[in-house]
């Protein structure tokens, strides 16, 4: 079948369908298969990836990175998911064994991990369409009419099935998700120039002088690496791309600017799927792509009000819990108080006669007597010892803290032993206490 015969009978089953119907939505979701890529390093933070990829970093007190995209696929009705893993995948890969296998392959539910096998050519995954290329036959052997491509390390809430139902009715060959950003910050984006109805006319990898949104001349509409083909398209590209020698085999560099011109390329709205939005409020979607943003989108959830709710019973965020009992304040003496103000503390946490201020502690951290936590991201299975003062941190899983230690109070003394960013956070992992180096997960 040609490209433009498969269109028309692309076309003609879509006409079947009644777009205002939750049925419609419900079909499409059931018709698509998820890729999620997760084989990204993340190298920006630093050394909270050196034994994890990006996507495996904890996240929001008890999640990883991945899950926000996991739970927006579950929560959006698609059940056929594929990971795709590639740098250090040995804490991602355990996390989706243990707390993603609630879906039922007796239903054609499932989540497929996919490391690179070069099954192809010998070599590890050389880029996003790569990655997507080297497992074709997997993408095949289920079906799919609808492929969508994610990225597994952004913090986000979205349906997917109201941008599925934007890609049909638009008769697109590929959607392209995209966020509303400040013209200043859109030299970190891919930026989309587009006509009136949202088809893409433009693309720009990076510019150095973004081009706004017609109307918005202070924004400019940037690709948040969320992709909808129609499946049979997405096969043919990659078959093109991976036979071009001079491609980098990249959607943003390559396939995104190739068929751009040639077919049916449309921008959506992240605004018109984003999920838990408060009226008159931004849509919520984070890159935590550096420990400064990673810092700050963590404590932006010890607010009263978050951007990002957490607690909505609708759409919620899916994960591996550890069986830990609830959290334990202990000692209500003067001089010595277990508190927390202004903060989140996960379970199996201990907070013996210590003082938590505007942070968020992940699951079964202890504090002891006398110490201070301020403005801080603790991780999991972290000991803080007596006297201790922790401020404007991020304390990595695993670490011990001495008795006495002061960390985010004097710069240049902690820049001799950890990492001290731009802004001024201090990055503390067990490498540079000496401790447990290979243990960290």
């Amino acid at each position: 079948m040609t490209l433009e015969e498969h269109r028309m009978d692309e076309e003609h089953r879509q006409v079947r369908h009644q777009p205002e119907t939750t049925r419609f939505v419900s079909q499409l979701t059931r018709d698509a298969f998820a890729l999620v890529l997760a084989g990204g390093r993340g190298t920006r933070l630093k050394q909270l990836t050196d034994w994890r990829c990006k996507p495996a970093v904890p996240f929001g007190g008890k999640f990883r990175i991945i899950d926000f995209t996991l739970s927006n696929c579950v929560n959006s009705g698609i059940r056929r998911i594929g990971v795709a893993t590639q740098y250090k995948a040995h804490s991602l890969i355990r996390h989706i064994q243990q707390g993603w296998s609630f879906l039922d392959g007796r239903f054609d539910e499932f989540i497929e991990l996919l490391p690179a096998q070069q099954q192809i050519t010998a070599a590890w995954y050389s880029g996003t369409a790569d990655a997507v290329f080297q497992n074709l036959a997997v993408l095949r052997r289920h079906s799919a009419h609808y492929v969508m491509v994610l990225a597994g390390d952004h913090v986000y809430k979205m349906d997917y099935g109201r941008m599925l139902a934007f890609h049909v009715t638009h008769h697109a060959d590929l959607t392209v998700g995209c966020a509303e950003v400040p013209l200043a910050d859109a030299s970190a984006f891919g930026v989309m120039g587009i006509d009136e109805k949202w088809r893409v006319i433009s693309f720009q990898e990076k510019p150095a002088l973004p081009q706004p949104i017609p109307g918005l001349p202070e924004r400019a509409l940037a690709s948040m690496g969320i992709y909808v083909f129609n499946a049979q398209f997405l096969y043919e590209q990659l078959i093109r791309d991976a036979d071009d020698p001079h491609s980098s085999h990249d959607f943003g560099k390559d396939i995104i600017p190739y068929i751009m011109s040639r077919y049916r390329v449309y921008a959506h709205r992240f605004a018109d799927s984003c999920v838990g939005m408060t009226t008159g409020g931004e849509p919520y979607w984070r890159d935590v792509g550096t420990v400064d943003a990673y810092w700050e989108a963590n404590m932006e959830l010890t607010k009263v009000v978050p951007e990002l709710n957490m607690y909505d019973r609708d759409w919620p965020i899916w994960t591996y819990q550890e069986q830990l009992p609830p959290a334990k304040f202990v000692f209500d003496d003067e001089e010595r108080r277990g508190m927390a103000v202004d903060s989140m503390v996960s379970g199996g946490c201990v907070i013996s006669g210590a003082a938590v201020r505007r942070s968020l502690l992940y699951s079964d951290v202890r504090v002891e007597s006398h110490s201070v936590v301020e403005d801080s991201v603790v991780l999991p299975n972290v000991r803080i010892g007596s006297n201790v003062v922790l401020k404007r941190t991020v304390i990595d899983r695993g670490c011990e803290i001495a008795d006495g230690t002061v960390v985010g109070v004097d710069a240049a003394h902690d820049r001799r032993r950890f990492h001290v960013t731009e802004n001024g956070i201090t990055l503390v992992t067990p490498g540079m206490l000496g401790q447990h180096l290979y243990t960290v997960r």
